[in-house]
């Protein structure tokens, strides 16, 4: 008997032993240098189908990881469910650095309080690396329409609730929340019509099957020029110098401000110094005078290059003034 508990004893040691060197070595491994990263191909998840703002910046980023760690780096695209099936994949992933996700505003800080059942949370199961770009949005309609502004608008719903509709990719994407902060703060109602993407949804705009939306500066603009569409206000806190004629939303309702933005992101628990390293890419890559004119001057892209540090308080800013307007609201979806 006696022999017996000795060797339990011993096996017991052993194995409380080992338990000790795994969590020393996983230490050690989180606090270790970049070392030899990357050996290998890398990948950047995208929430969007090929062809939307958030695809043209991811392969922008792939292109200059590639050049810079001389390794492939291609971008596949997860499209559905708000976002949260790419957010999903990414977050249960190897925190080597190794699969990358860039995400807009709506993944990070909207869904979080717009879902009463999220089965992610952006800061615990993601590492923010760095804010890669922000893109203007404004409010356009079709031409015969007969509001030509923010103002105007206003006025012509008050009389007429639920009888004017907007086109929206889905809910919770960016036209929706926008138009939901519009008829909030106005006290208004709209009718949304939902689309499977900005492209078919812009085309029935300019077509008049739908009257109006939301959108970025960088698509809105070149239908603009053409007269196809009208922009009837700016979505920032102020008029943009680029276009002084149009008022901004929030002239007609104050304190009305949308800027949606996309950053780049890891697991949770990858190594610093590996986040570190793709931060200072993404930053290089945004500084570089060629980039700037190739991709942020024809989409009127500005620059949210920032540390990981600077990030995290971007998102903690940004998620308090959403949550504050979702509660307001009363905005929840399932």
């Amino acid at each position: 008997m006696q022999y017996r508990m000795g060797r339990g004893v011993r096996c017991m040691r052993a194995m409380l032993a080992f338990a000790a060197w795994l969590v020393l070595a996983a230490g050690e491994a989180q606090s270790q240098p970049a070392g030899d990263y990357p050996n290998k191909l890398i990948r950047i998840v995208v929430p969007v189908v090929p062809g939307g703002l958030a695809d043209t910046l991811a392969r922008a980023v792939a292109q200059q990881l590639q050049t810079a760690f001389n390794q492939q780096v291609i971008v596949e695209n997860r499209a559905g469910g708000n976002f949260q099936i790419a957010v999903n994949y990414v977050m249960t992933q190897p925190p080597d650095g190794y699969t990358l996700l860039v995400a807009q505003e709506g993944a990070i800080v909207l869904n979080p309080h717009l879902y009463s059942k999220l089965s992610y949370d952006p800061l615990k199961d993601l590492t923010p690396i760095t804010g890669i770009a922000k893109v203007d949005q404004v409010l356009i309609a079709n031409p015969t329409f007969p509001a030509t502004s923010a103002r105007e608008l206003i006025a012509l719903a008050k009389g007429k609730p639920g009888a004017i509709n907007f086109g929206t990719f889905g809910p919770g994407s960016t036209p929706h929340v926008y138009m939901e902060m519009l008829q909030h703060m106005a006290g208004l109602k709209f009718t949304p019509v939902q689309y499977r993407g900005a492209a078919p949804m812009l085309t029935d705009v300019v077509a008049n099957h739908v009257p109006m939306t939301f959108i970025s500066l960088g698509q809105a603009l070149p239908l603009a020029k053409e007269g196809k569409v009208r922009i009837l206000a700016v979505c920032t806190a102020e008029r943009l110098a680029l276009l002084p004629d149009v008022p901004a939303l929030a002239e007609a309702l104050p304190g009305f401000e949308a800027t949606a933005w996309h950053g780049l992101f890891a697991p949770a628990g990858t190594p610093p110094a590996i986040i570190d390293r793709l931060s200072a890419e993404v930053k290089k890559m945004i500084d570089d005078p060629d980039f700037r004119t190739r991709v942020f001057e024809p989409t009127y892209f500005r620059s949210m290059a920032s540390t990981p540090a600077e990030f995290v308080g971007t998102i903690r800013a940004e998620s308090a003034r959403w949550k504050q307007f979702v509660d307001d609201a009363k905005l929840r979806l399932e």
